[in-house]
């Protein structure tokens, strides 16, 4: 198998951006990814979506998004693993590449999720990412399952709700710098503390929004990297996806991920390195649980132990371990089916030293971990600086 390069990156604000479609947001990232590459058109493209098939009446995306470029004839198809599509994604254009079956290869995801024209709406929508005969068809909404999953937790680790503010203001500071987050100020533990609630106890700040964008990414053999002497770019060390049951009640414990496990120790064997010897880590804080449930699975901390690590401030910028280095689901912004190729973007921003007032210093390695669903689908890379 060859090394695999990330050479070019590229994305849109994240909002509510009416005035885009959903083609147009692809054109948008992947246009900015292949002037950053140096390459005017890859040999294949991935696209990654969630939602468009139900929200927007659109399927078919990877013809759609070539027709858009103007690669006619290229090899392109989508993908979709729920909130985890983006890192599936990715993973598909690493693994042409490292097959040596593809040269470059570019992955991009999109997500439209304000145009609401099909009758669906996005909660019906995300509940696909639940199991539909045993949780969304008694009534439990993907809000309420990640509800249930925070109080399990704080009742059998003794933790108050407030503890989990400090991961809601992490990113919100961090977002606050991003001129390219949908939320883009900071917040206090006493604005997170009354927030209106959601699902109890999630509340508004528990929660990442509902949004439009795209991210985009070309990767590239080495061969390919070495004669692009524009970009800086940076090693995959490391790709890996684990799986759970898809419900809550079907898992060995609610509230430990173990697809998160997995997948991150078997990055971890690929990669030669263990927990500590990651600089940053873009953890999927769809909701301020899962924050610290990635934590804990992935050997950051021990279970019940995760939310120390944010009010003891070791995962800010300078800390042990920063995570959402540039607002993560919460600040940035959690468009579905992109939320993983962004958080690719975020990883290869701080390794090339371009993320200003978030610049993580020395930062040599990073990981980003995409989960779909409550903990279904779960996708861990690691990269480096070489």
């Amino acid at each position: 198998m060859r090394d695999v390069w990330v050479i070019g990156i590229g994305q849109t604000p994240i909002g509510e951006l009416w005035d885009k479609s959903l083609q147009d947001l692809a054109v948008d990232a992947l246009g900015a990814a292949c002037l950053d590459a140096g390459v005017e058109k890859p040999d294949a493209l991935y696209v990654s979506n969630m939602l468009a098939g139900q929200l927007i009446g659109q399927k078919h995306l990877g013809a759609l998004i070539a027709q858009g470029m103007g690669w006619t004839g290229i090899e392109a198809s989508a993908v979709e693993a729920a909130c985890a599509s983006g890192g599936v994604a990715f993973q598909a254009g690493v693994r042409a590449v490292a097959s040596g079956l593809m040269d470059t290869v570019a992955v991009c995801g999109v997500e439209k999720m304000t145009d609401e024209t099909s009758g669906r709406t996005v909660t019906a929508g995300l509940a696909t990412a639940a199991d539909a005969d045993y949780e969304v068809d008694q009534g439990v909404t993907f809000v309420a399952l990640n509800a249930l999953m925070m109080k399990r937790y704080m009742h059998e680790h003794g933790v108050p709700h407030r503890v989990f503010g400090e991961f809601s203001v992490n990113a919100h500071a961090n977002g606050a710098a991003n001129p390219n987050a949908m939320f883009q100020h900071a917040i206090t533990v006493d604005t997170y503390l009354n927030a209106p609630m959601i699902a109890p106890p999630i509340n508004l700040y528990d929660s990442s929004p509902i949004c439009d964008g795209a991210a985009a990414v070309i990767l590239a053999s080495r061969e390919v990297a070495q004669n692009l002497s524009q970009v800086v770019p940076v090693r995959v060390l490391a790709d890996s996806t684990a799986t759970d049951c898809l419900s809550l009640h079907g898992r060995r414990n609610p509230i430990f991920l173990d697809a998160a496990r997995a997948s991150a120790f078997r990055a971890y064997e690929q990669a030669g390195i263990g927990p500590k010897d990651i600089d940053l880590f873009e953890v999927h804080d769809a909701f301020t649980i899962m924050s610290t449930l990635s934590l804990e699975a992935s050997g950051f901390a021990e279970p019940g132990q995760g939310t120390r690590l944010a009010t003891e401030g070791e995962i800010r910028i300078g800390g042990r371990v920063p995570i959402c280095t540039m607002g993560g689901l919460k600040a940035r912004g959690h468009p579905v089916g992109a939320t993983g190729v962004y958080e690719i973007v975020d990883v290869v921003t701080q390794l090339r030293g371009q993320a200003g007032a978030n610049q993580v210093p020395d930062a040599t390695i990073g990981m980003a971990q995409n989960i779909g669903g409550t903990g279904a689908t779960v996708v861990t890379h690691i990269l480096a600086l070489e």
